[in-house]
């Protein structure tokens, strides 16, 4: 039997999840509220294409999201290993999230049924959520295209 998806909207509160520091230090996104805006976004694996230009495009951004008060936080089914592997190799300066049960991804219902070439499967579903200072999603973004999604939110943001 499936499970019922989770439907998350716009205007409610982000669900809670913790994520690590640059020093490795446990922080959970609850403890940010108050203090800046989020983005979350979930990405289905590391060192894939999509994965690699959506990492690539926050990384070039993320000075200006930090410089603007916005954290960045990747959240996939790896784990923290391979998410390691990947900063080191892609030079991500902000926290990746290793969602190995998909307990993360399944509250924020991204996790789901996906479709590659005429197989079904289950998997994280690439999607962006914008929490706001209040702990609240101000946008949702979902079947995210990598190619100039971080340019895409950082304008949204930077509108509010």
């Amino acid at each position: 039997m499936a499970e019922k998806q989770v439907e998350l909207t716009e205007g409610v509160a982000a669900p809670d999840f913790t994520m690590s520091d640059k020093d490795g230090k446990p922080v959970k996104l609850s403890e940010l509220r108050g203090k800046r805006n989020v983005v979350v976004y979930f990405y289905p694996k590391d060192f894939t294409p999509g994965c690699t230009m959506e990492a690539t495009e926050f990384t070039r951004d993320y000075k200006k999201f930090k410089d603007a008060g916005i954290e960045v936080v990747g959240i996939s089914p790896d784990d923290g290993k391979s998410h390691q592997k990947f900063r080191d190799k892609m030079g991500i300066p902000y926290p990746l999230v290793a969602d190995t049960e998909k307990d993360v991804s399944k509250k924020y219902g991204v996790y789901g049924l996906k479709s590659f070439m005429g197989r079904e499967y289950m998997g994280v579903n690439r999607s962006t959520f914008l929490v706001d200072k209040s702990g609240k999603i101000a946008k949702i973004y979902r079947k995210v295209k990598p190619a100039g999604h971080s340019m895409e939110v950082l304008e949204i943001l930077r509108g509010k």
